[in-house]
Protein backbone atom coordinates (compact mmCIF):
# COMPACT_ATOMS: atom_id res chain seq x y z
CA UNK A 1 0.00 0.00 0.00
CA UNK A 2 1.41 3.50 -1.04
CA UNK A 3 2.25 5.61 2.39
CA UNK A 4 2.69 9.58 1.69
CA UNK A 5 3.51 11.82 4.62
CA UNK A 6 2.86 15.66 3.91
CA UNK A 7 3.49 18.43 6.30
CA UNK A 8 2.94 22.30 5.22
CA UNK A 9 2.43 26.00 7.28
CA UNK A 10 -1.24 26.12 6.45
CA UNK A 11 -1.66 29.90 5.32
CA UNK A 12 -5.72 30.08 6.64
CA UNK A 13 -4.35 28.50 10.27
CA UNK A 14 -0.90 29.86 10.31
CA UNK A 15 0.89 27.02 11.96
CA UNK A 16 2.46 23.74 10.48
CA UNK A 17 -0.26 21.09 9.30
CA UNK A 18 0.47 17.01 8.86
CA UNK A 19 -1.45 14.93 6.70
CA UNK A 20 -0.96 11.21 5.69
CA UNK A 21 -2.40 9.32 2.41
CA UNK A 22 -3.18 5.78 2.04
CA UNK A 23 -3.53 4.13 -1.39
CA UNK A 24 -2.95 5.10 -5.30
CA UNK A 25 -6.04 5.71 -6.79
CA UNK A 26 -9.73 5.50 -6.25
CA UNK A 27 -12.62 7.34 -4.52
CA UNK A 28 -10.83 10.23 -2.28
CA UNK A 29 -11.93 9.73 1.34
CA UNK A 30 -11.38 12.65 3.43
CA UNK A 31 -10.68 11.25 7.07
CA UNK A 32 -11.29 13.53 9.95
CA UNK A 33 -9.83 12.21 13.19
CA UNK A 34 -11.56 11.59 16.75
CA UNK A 35 -11.94 14.68 19.30
CA UNK A 36 -9.21 16.06 19.28
CA UNK A 37 -7.27 13.32 17.57
CA UNK A 38 -4.64 13.40 15.41
CA UNK A 39 -3.69 12.43 11.59
CA UNK A 40 -2.01 9.12 12.57
CA UNK A 41 -4.81 7.51 14.87
CA UNK A 42 -6.78 6.33 11.92
CA UNK A 43 -3.46 4.05 10.90
CA UNK A 44 -2.71 2.64 14.39
CA UNK A 45 -6.10 1.68 15.62
CA UNK A 46 -6.24 -0.90 12.69
CA UNK A 47 -8.66 1.23 10.39
CA UNK A 48 -6.62 1.74 7.33
CA UNK A 49 -5.43 -1.94 7.56
CA UNK A 50 -9.26 -2.53 7.53
CA UNK A 51 -9.66 -1.33 4.39
CA UNK A 52 -6.27 -2.56 2.97
CA UNK A 53 -7.67 -5.02 0.16
CA UNK A 54 -10.01 -2.11 -1.01
CA UNK A 55 -7.63 0.56 -0.87
CA UNK A 56 -4.75 -1.86 -2.70
CA UNK A 57 -7.58 -2.41 -5.60
CA UNK A 58 -7.01 1.36 -6.28
CA UNK A 59 -10.99 1.67 -4.98
CA UNK A 60 -10.18 4.29 -2.41
CA UNK A 61 -7.35 6.71 -1.43
CA UNK A 62 -7.90 7.77 2.28
CA UNK A 63 -6.32 11.35 3.41
CA UNK A 64 -6.03 11.20 7.05
CA UNK A 65 -6.05 14.81 8.43
CA UNK A 66 -4.92 16.58 11.34
CA UNK A 67 -7.10 18.24 13.99
CA UNK A 68 -7.28 21.49 15.66
CA UNK A 69 -9.74 20.66 18.02
CA UNK A 70 -7.78 21.62 20.80
CA UNK A 71 -7.44 25.17 19.75
CA UNK A 72 -10.93 24.96 18.59
CA UNK A 73 -14.22 23.56 20.04
CA UNK A 74 -12.40 21.38 23.10
CA UNK A 75 -10.22 24.53 24.07
CA UNK A 76 -11.69 25.23 26.89
CA UNK A 77 -10.00 27.99 28.28
CA UNK A 78 -10.81 30.63 25.27
CA UNK A 79 -13.89 32.78 24.91
CA UNK A 80 -16.52 30.64 22.86
CA UNK A 81 -16.39 33.18 19.67
CA UNK A 82 -12.81 32.65 19.55
CA UNK A 83 -13.15 28.65 19.54
CA UNK A 84 -16.19 28.81 16.46
CA UNK A 85 -13.86 31.49 14.57
CA UNK A 86 -10.89 28.55 15.14
CA UNK A 87 -13.13 25.95 13.89
CA UNK A 88 -13.84 27.79 10.55
CA UNK A 89 -10.61 28.75 10.00
CA UNK A 90 -10.23 24.89 9.74
CA UNK A 91 -12.89 24.80 7.79
CA UNK A 92 -11.05 27.06 5.50
CA UNK A 93 -7.57 25.38 5.74
CA UNK A 94 -9.55 22.07 4.44
CA UNK A 95 -11.63 23.52 1.61
CA UNK A 96 -8.96 25.96 0.61
CA UNK A 97 -5.69 24.12 1.48
CA UNK A 98 -6.15 20.21 1.51
CA UNK A 99 -9.15 19.37 -1.04
CA UNK A 100 -6.86 21.11 -3.92
CA UNK A 101 -4.13 19.07 -2.84
CA UNK A 102 -6.13 15.51 -3.15
CA UNK A 103 -6.90 17.18 -6.31
CA UNK A 104 -3.33 17.63 -7.41
CA UNK A 105 -2.28 13.99 -6.02
CA UNK A 106 -5.74 12.23 -7.63
CA UNK A 107 -7.67 13.41 -10.55
CA UNK A 108 -10.50 11.10 -9.17
CA UNK A 109 -13.63 13.67 -8.88
CA UNK A 110 -15.65 11.13 -6.38
CA UNK A 111 -14.73 12.59 -2.63
CA UNK A 112 -16.05 11.29 0.55
CA UNK A 113 -16.19 12.66 3.77
CA UNK A 114 -15.34 10.16 6.43
CA UNK A 115 -15.06 10.10 10.05
CA UNK A 116 -15.39 8.46 13.73
CA UNK A 117 -16.90 10.25 17.17
CA UNK A 118 -16.12 13.40 16.91
CA UNK A 119 -14.56 12.84 13.43
CA UNK A 120 -18.13 12.75 12.22
CA UNK A 121 -19.22 15.82 13.69
CA UNK A 122 -16.57 16.83 11.14
CA UNK A 123 -17.55 15.02 8.23
CA UNK A 124 -21.36 15.52 8.25
CA UNK A 125 -20.77 19.14 8.97
CA UNK A 126 -18.22 19.81 6.46
CA UNK A 127 -20.60 17.38 3.75
CA UNK A 128 -23.87 19.17 4.72
CA UNK A 129 -22.26 22.39 4.39
CA UNK A 130 -20.81 21.49 0.75
CA UNK A 131 -22.68 19.33 -0.84
CA UNK A 132 -21.50 20.39 -4.17
CA UNK A 133 -18.05 18.84 -3.01
CA UNK A 134 -18.94 15.30 -1.57
CA UNK A 135 -20.67 13.06 -2.85
CA UNK A 136 -21.24 10.40 -0.05
CA UNK A 137 -20.50 11.11 3.82
CA UNK A 138 -19.62 8.18 6.47
CA UNK A 139 -20.37 9.33 10.04
CA UNK A 140 -19.34 6.45 12.89
CA UNK A 141 -20.84 7.27 16.42
CA UNK A 142 -21.28 10.66 15.82
CA UNK A 143 -23.12 13.90 17.35
CA UNK A 144 -24.65 16.50 14.76
CA UNK A 145 -25.54 19.08 17.69
CA UNK A 146 -22.30 20.54 19.42
CA UNK A 147 -24.68 22.60 21.90
CA UNK A 148 -26.27 19.57 23.44
CA UNK A 149 -25.07 18.02 26.63
CA UNK A 150 -25.60 14.47 26.97
CA UNK A 151 -24.39 12.19 30.02
CA UNK A 152 -20.25 13.25 30.14
CA UNK A 153 -20.15 15.45 26.85
CA UNK A 154 -20.73 19.09 27.31
CA UNK A 155 -22.08 22.06 25.27
CA UNK A 156 -18.90 22.85 23.73
CA UNK A 157 -20.07 26.52 23.35
CA UNK A 158 -21.10 26.85 27.30
CA UNK A 159 -24.39 28.47 26.01
CA UNK A 160 -22.97 30.99 23.81
CA UNK A 161 -25.12 31.21 20.78
CA UNK A 162 -24.83 33.39 17.41
CA UNK A 163 -25.17 32.87 13.85
CA UNK A 164 -21.40 30.96 13.07
CA UNK A 165 -22.33 28.24 16.07
CA UNK A 166 -25.77 28.13 13.84
CA UNK A 167 -24.35 27.46 10.86
CA UNK A 168 -21.79 24.55 12.57
CA UNK A 169 -24.63 22.65 13.73
CA UNK A 170 -26.41 20.37 11.52
CA UNK A 171 -28.91 19.79 13.80
CA UNK A 172 -29.99 23.23 13.71
CA UNK A 173 -29.50 24.36 10.32
CA UNK A 174 -30.14 21.47 8.23
CA UNK A 175 -33.89 21.62 9.22
CA UNK A 176 -34.20 24.95 7.53
CA UNK A 177 -32.70 24.82 4.48
CA UNK A 178 -34.77 25.66 1.62
CA UNK A 179 -32.36 26.57 -1.23
CA UNK A 180 -32.87 24.23 -4.23
CA UNK A 181 -29.01 25.08 -5.40
CA UNK A 182 -27.72 23.52 -1.53
CA UNK A 183 -30.74 21.40 -1.31
CA UNK A 184 -30.23 19.66 -4.44
CA UNK A 185 -26.78 18.01 -3.91
CA UNK A 186 -27.56 17.01 -0.60
CA UNK A 187 -30.52 14.90 -1.82
CA UNK A 188 -27.83 13.29 -4.52
CA UNK A 189 -25.74 12.78 -1.86
CA UNK A 190 -24.93 9.04 -0.24
CA UNK A 191 -25.16 9.42 3.59
CA UNK A 192 -24.72 6.69 6.25
CA UNK A 193 -24.58 7.07 9.72
CA UNK A 194 -23.81 4.21 12.09
CA UNK A 195 -24.10 3.94 16.09
CA UNK A 196 -24.39 1.33 18.49
CA UNK A 197 -27.76 1.42 20.41
CA UNK A 198 -26.38 2.04 23.64
CA UNK A 199 -23.98 5.22 22.67
CA UNK A 200 -25.08 8.56 23.80
CA UNK A 201 -25.73 10.29 21.16
CA UNK A 202 -28.70 7.46 19.80
CA UNK A 203 -30.95 9.85 19.32
CA UNK A 204 -29.47 12.87 17.80
CA UNK A 205 -28.57 10.15 14.96
CA UNK A 206 -32.49 9.56 14.61
CA UNK A 207 -33.01 13.23 14.73
CA UNK A 208 -30.77 13.82 11.94
CA UNK A 209 -31.62 11.15 9.79
CA UNK A 210 -35.12 11.91 10.27
CA UNK A 211 -34.43 16.06 9.62
CA UNK A 212 -32.49 14.80 6.24
CA UNK A 213 -35.65 12.73 4.95
CA UNK A 214 -37.77 15.47 5.97
CA UNK A 215 -35.54 17.27 3.51
CA UNK A 216 -35.62 14.26 0.84
CA UNK A 217 -32.20 13.42 1.35
CA UNK A 218 -31.53 9.43 1.00
CA UNK A 219 -29.73 8.20 4.54
CA UNK A 220 -29.29 5.14 6.04
CA UNK A 221 -29.18 4.65 9.76
CA UNK A 222 -27.67 1.50 11.24
CA UNK A 223 -27.83 0.69 14.91
CA UNK A 224 -25.24 -1.48 16.29
CA UNK A 225 -25.87 -3.75 19.24
CA UNK A 226 -24.97 -2.45 22.41
CA UNK A 227 -22.41 0.62 23.26
CA UNK A 228 -20.17 0.77 19.72
CA UNK A 229 -18.59 3.58 20.46
CA UNK A 230 -14.94 2.24 20.16
CA UNK A 231 -12.53 0.91 17.83
CA UNK A 232 -12.97 -1.95 17.78
CA UNK A 233 -16.81 -1.83 16.08
CA UNK A 234 -15.09 1.13 13.40
CA UNK A 235 -13.13 -1.72 11.89
CA UNK A 236 -15.93 -3.80 11.26
CA UNK A 237 -18.09 -0.83 10.11
CA UNK A 238 -15.30 0.35 7.62
CA UNK A 239 -15.66 -2.48 5.12
CA UNK A 240 -19.74 -2.46 5.17
CA UNK A 241 -19.88 1.20 4.84
CA UNK A 242 -17.59 2.68 2.98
Amino acid sequence: MRREYHKWCSLNLHREMELLVFGHAGARVLVFPTRVGRFFDFENWGLVNSLRDTINAGNLQLICIDSVDAESLYCNWAHPRGRIERHQQFENYVMQEVLPFSESINPERFLIAHGCSFGAYHAANFAFRHPKHFHKVVALSGRYDITQQVEGFRNLLDDYYDQDVYFHNPSHYVPNLTDESHLRPLREMEITFAIGEHDPFIANNHFMSAILWAKGAWNSLNVWPGRAHRARYWRQMLPIYL
